[in-house]
């Protein structure tokens, strides 16, 4: 199956004064398939919304790309002119919904300025009445108020400004959304609203996929085809979601489930209990597997060597134990 976006041994640092580097990823493989939802989750600070910048070209300084490709199309992303990116990429093939976007927008406009703006910033040709058509429609097709395009940001509730934001970051039909968190700070009923609409985009073919990112694992339940589950700048898991939900093969896995509430009744039931420890520093990660200060299960080898990927079926794992 051709592969949408793929990042192959992607390491993107954080370079700070004085030349101190923060490994935010570091070697990570991953591929997001045609027609499907890939959860991306992990602890706060293992490297998620790094990752989701990288991988949507919206990184900036001091996050910089050390290694790696980010193939789409048979070409590398990162090697690409800047203006090709800006014109040909962002928004068209790839659009991302950033952490606090709810905040993304100028609270001194309204929310039809956005979407001119945007629209014209990619077809310079078209007009403010044409682009405004455009936004109304999407807004009708997804049963969503057309009044919202009259509104500045905050006369909207939390859940219409983040439905809105993500409308309009599909305007363009890109193939791939990056979605990085967006259910945070969000009430139930809002969360869900925001998952319909997300999953109405893919259904009605205006996006082909997406990477939803999350720290809430139980929630990639309701959403997720595949899950990839990540710790200190690195994968761990990666497999289907009844796979890493239903049976975790990696000790992180195992213990992020476990610290978790979730809904369905014969887990929920179990003993919830946080994991021991702390994640490590990312400025001077340990050696071997960085799980391993942490893990009941470490072995000599985990803090020497780092863990070979090991795969079954569409499952891989990053585990001495499954060697």
């Amino acid at each position: 199956m051709k592969n949408l976006l793929k990042a192959q041994d992607l390491k993107a640092y954080y370079r700070l004064v004085g030349g101190t580097e923060i490994r935010a990823v570091d070697g990570v493989t991953l591929q997001l398939r045609p027609h499907e939802v890939l959860g991306i989750a992990g602890e706060s600070g293992c490297g998620k919304s790094t990752l989701a910048a990288v991988m949507s070209l919206t990184h900036n300084p001091p996050l910089r790309v050390m290694d790696g490709l980010i193939m789409a199309n048979g070409s590398n992303l990162l090697s690409l002119p800047p203006e090709q990116v800006r014109r040909k990429i962002k928004g068209t093939y790839i659009s991302v919904v950033p952490q606090g976007a709810m905040n993304a927008l100028n609270p001194t406009q309204r929310v039809r300025n956005f979407a001119i703006d945007m629209l014209q910033e990619h077809h310079p040709e078209m007009k403010k009445s044409e682009a405004t058509d455009l936004a109304q429609s999407r807004l009708t097709d997804l049963s969503l108020p057309v009044r919202v395009l009259d509104s500045y940001p905050h006369e909207l509730s939390g859940g219409m400004k983040q439905r809105a934001i993500i409308v309009l970051s599909t305007l363009l039909d890109p193939k791939v959304l990056i979605a990085d968190e967006p259910t945070s700070a969000l009430d139930v009923s809002s969360q869900r609203s925001v998952i319909r609409l997300l999953l109405t985009l893919l259904g009605e073919g205006i996006i082909t996929s997406i990477a939803f990112i999350t720290h809430e694992l139980p929630l990639l339940r309701q959403v997720a085809d595949r899950i990839a589950i990540m710790y200190a700048g690195k994968l761990v898991e990666v497999g289907t979601m009844e796979e890493i939900i239903f049976d975790p093969r990696h000790p992180y896995t195992k213990a992020l489930m476990g610290s978790m509430l979730v809904p369905e009744k014969h887990v929920r039931e179990q003993r919830i209990e946080a994991i021991p420890g702390v994640p490590p520093d990312l400025k001077n990660p340990p050696d071997g597997c960085r799980f391993h200060p942490r893990c009941p299960r470490r072995q000599e080898i985990c803090s020497r060597e780092e863990p070979l990927a090991k795969t079954v079926g569409d499952r891989t794992t990053w585990c001495w134990l499954m060697q």
